[in-house]
């Protein structure tokens, strides 16, 4: 994933300091991202948003495909999970 974001970086023609400045995070917490892949998830939100890839979250919780009508008609529509 960081290897995609600094491609996107780099096709944008933005420095480190640059994009660091446009996604309001420390420049070296960029460069750690960069070099290790680890981060955050708010940083990688922020980092997304400013190079303009946002829309690529929404593939993350797609919702669950019905097997038949019977399955939207009968199934109640849950607002919150169950107590444990």
């Amino acid at each position: 994933m960081a290897n995609r974001a600094k491609q996107r970086r780099l096709e944008a023609n933005l420095t480190q300091s640059g994009l660091a400045a446009r996604a309001q995070v420390s420049l070296g917490t960029l460069k750690q991202f960069e070099r290790t892949g680890k981060s955050s998830l708010e940083f990688l939100i922020a980092i997304a948003f400013a190079l303009g890839a946002e829309k690529e979250f929404e593939g993350l919780f797609p919702p669950k495909p019905h097997r038949s009508i019977e399955d939207v008609i009968s199934k109640p529509v849950r607002i919150r999970g169950r107590r444990k």
